[in-house]
C-alpha cells in the first residue's frame, strides 16, 4: 500500500456495474415476438391466396392460348366469388337430374288420391247399384273402395219381407249415408232415412202453402186420432175434430185436415180437421166481398161476427164515420148484419169487416141503419169502385 504523500496516485474504490433495466429487456422481447407473429400471419395469407388461385386455373382458349392475362387486376374476393359461381350450376344440374330420374307423374298421383277419397259423409245422398243380398241386409256399390251396407230395417218405410224382390241385383237405388266408413272402408246407408227426410220436406212445404190434405184415420187413443201422411205418423187432437166426442167411430174414415205443427226434430206432426174446414171457408172469401153474418159477441174494441163457421171482427173504427159513443148504438148481440170484407189472413184465421163504407154520409148507420142494410149490395159496389180508384191512384 502506498504511503501518504507518495507520488503514486491513489485509486478510489471500484464503481458498481449497472445492468439494463428489466423493462427495456422485456420491451425488446415483445417487439421481437410481435414481428414474428406478423410474419407468420402474412405467410398464412399468402398461402391462402396461392391455394385460392390454384383452384381457378385459366381455361385455354379455342386456339390453345393461355388466358392468364385475364386474371390480372382481380382481387381475392373476385376470385372466391368466381369459384362459387362456377360451383352453383353444377349443383343445380345434379338436383335436376335426380328429379328427372324419379319420373314423377302428377296426373297419376291425383288419380290415386281420387280413388282413395272417402265416399259419402254422414247426411249425404248417394246413388248406387245393388250387388249382393244377405239375410240381414243388402250391399250397394256406391263407388267407394268397399260397398255400402243397408240393414234390412233401413230398406224402406213399413215392413219389408222379401229383400230380393224389393231390391233385385243390378237395380239402381238412391240412399242416405247414416254412418261414415269404418276401417274397412264400408259405410252404412239407408233408404228409410232418405224417405223420411223427403217426407218431412214435402209436409213442411204443404204447411207453408196452407194446403188442406186428405188423410185416413188409422187409430185412436184418449187424446184423439192417428193417421198416416206421406209415410209419417200424424196426430189429430179430439178438440180439432168436428166430431171429437165420438172420435173412436172415425177410425177408417178419410177426412180433410190442415197443419197445426210440423217439427222434424221432435217428429211432431199435429193436424186439425176444424182448421181445414176454416181454410176451406176462407177459400170462398175475398177482399171487397159483401158478407152476411150474426153478431155473436161484443168486446170493448168491436164486434165478432159469425160468417158461417168462421168469425170476422168488426172493429169500432170501421163501424161508422160518425161519432160513436157506445158500441150498442150500432148493433146488438144476435143481430144479423151485412159488412164488407177488408182484410183476409188465412194463416192466422183473421177476417176484418167494415160497415162504415156502406154509408152515404158519415153517421148514417146510426140514424137509419135499416136503409143502409137494405141497400147494402148497391152501396158495396160503389165502395168497391172507390177502393179500386184509390188503389190505381196510389199505384
Amino acid at each position: 500500500m502506498a504511503s501518504p504523500g507518495s507520488d503514486t496516485p491513489r485509486t478510489s474504490p471500484a464503481a458498481p456495474i449497472r445492468k439494463p433495466l428489466a423493462i427495456l429487456h422485456i420491451s425488446k422481447k415483445e417487439e421481437e415476438d410481435r414481428r414474428l407473429k406478423e410474419a407468420a400471419e402474412q405467410a398464412a395469407v399468402e398461402a391462402k391466396a396461392q391455394a385460392a388461385a390454384s383452384m381457378v386455373q385459366p381455361k385455354p382458349s379455342f386456339e390453345g392460348r393461355s388466358t392468364s392475362n385475364d386474371m390480372e387486376g382481380l382481387t381475392m374476393a373476385d376470385l372466391l366469388g368466381a369459384a362459387e359461381k362456377k360451383r352453383e350450376p353444377q349443383a343445380v344440374s345434379s338436383s335436376r337430374r335426380q328429379v328427372d330420374d324419379f319420373d314423377f307423374d302428377e296426373e297419376a298421383f291425383l288419380a290415386a288420391l281420387d280413388e282413395n277419397e272417402p265416399i259419402g259423409a254422414t247426411g249425404d245422398v248417394v246413388t248406387g247399384t245393388v250387388i249382393a243380398h244377405e239375410s240381414d241386409g243388402i250391399y250397394v256399390d256406391i263407388g267407394g273402395k268397399a260397398p255400402g251396407f243397408m240393414p234390412k230395417a233401413e230398406c224402406g218405410l213399413g215392413v219389408i219381407t222379401e229383400l230380393k224382390t224389393r231390391f233385385p241385383k243390378g237395380i239402381e237405388v238412391q240412399v242416405l249415408v247414416t254412418r261414415e266408413q269404418n276401417a274397412d272402408g264400408m259405410v252404412t246407408i239407408s233408404c228409410r232415412a232418405l224417405a223420411l227426410r223427403q217426407a218431412w220436406e214435402k209436409v213442411r212445404q204443404l204447411e207453408k202453402d196452407g194446403k188442406v190434405v186428405q188423410v185416413k184415420l188409422t187409430g185412436f187413443n184418449r187424446g184423439g186420432c192417428t193417421c198416416d201422411l206421406e209415410g209419417l205418423r200424424g196426430f189429430i187432437p179430439r178438440s180439432q175434430l168436428e166430431d171429437g166426442e165420438n172420435h173412436e167411430a172415425l177410425v177408417g174414415k178419410t177426412i180433410g185436415v190442415a197443419f197445426l205443427e210440423v217439427n222434424p226434430e221432435t217428429r211432431k206432426l199435429v193436424l186439425s180437421e176444424k182448421k181445414a174446414s176454416t181454410s176451406a171457408k176462407f177459400a170462398n172469401l175475398e177482399v171487397g166481398q159483401l158478407v152476411s153474418g150474426q153478431v155473436v159477441s161484443l168486446k170493448p174494441y168491436g164486434f165478432f161476427v159469425d160468417l158461417g163457421g168462421v168469425s170476422g171482427l168488426l172493429h169500432q173504427s170501421s163501424i161508422t164515420g160518425g161519432a160513436l159513443r157506445d158500441l150498442r148504438e150500432a148493433f146488438e148481440t144476435g143481430e144479423t148484419i151485412q159488412a164488407l170484407i177488408m182484410e183476409l189472413d188465412p194463416g192466422r184465421g183473421r177476417i176484418g169487416l167494415n160497415t162504415a163504407l156502406l154509408e152515404n154520409q158519415p153517421g148514417e148507420l146510426l140514424v137509419d141503419k135499416a136503409k143502409v142494410m137494405k141497400e147494402a149490395e148497391e152501396r158495396a159496389n160503389r165502395a168497391r169502385n172507390m177502393i179500386r180508384q184509390k188503389e190505381q191512384s196510389a199505384g
